[in-house]
């Protein structure tokens, strides 16, 4: 007998885009996220938003502030559903102590970049990033402009 897979679509939740126009980034971390159960069933439905989510540190523990997550009309009515709760983050003793140096001493920031399955785990990838000046983000966008003009002067000497 033979299992057959499910076809498997985009592991990707949400995406936090906005985090390489602002920041420069620097180490990724992998966390675990502590959800309830309403929003994993809407994570399924892809109603997760991270744009300006960023992480905090109290006692010890990181918490995702600012993400965003849509209840389904279908959940259950008995309790009320709150989108834009803080969540609790899960990670290694080690990795939390690495980010809140590299906060406090480093000036970085730490800001979530994505939200993913991982088996049947929902994960996100959190990152310690330093904040960009206007003039990095224009020359960012020009070299973008100018590596897209490339291709098109390569593809069109190809033909």
């Amino acid at each position: 007998m033979t299992k057959k897979k499910k076809a498997q679509g985009s592991r990707t939740i949400a995406l936090n885009k906005k985090v390489r126009h602002d920041y420069f980034v620097a180490d990724r971390f992998e966390a675990g996220v502590e959800l309830q159960g309403w929003e994993v069933k809407a994570c399924r439905e892809g109603k997760a938003q991270l744009t300006d989510s960023y992480v905090v540190f109290k006692e010890q523990q990181a918490w995702l502030l600012g993400s965003h997550i849509q209840p389904l009309a279908s959940a259950s009515t008995h309790f009320v559903a709150e989108p834009d709760r803080t969540r609790r983050l899960l990670l290694k003793r080690r990795e939390i102590d690495k980010i809140m140096a590299a906060v406090n001493q480093k000036r970085h920031t730490c800001v979530a970049t994505a939200l993913y399955w991982k088996k049947h785990l929902i994960k996100c990838e959190v990152a310690l990033a330093k904040g960009k000046a206007s003039h990095d983000k224009r020359e960012t966008e020009k070299e973008r402009d100018w590596n897209r003009q490339k291709q098109r002067i390569l593809r069109n000497d190809n033909r």
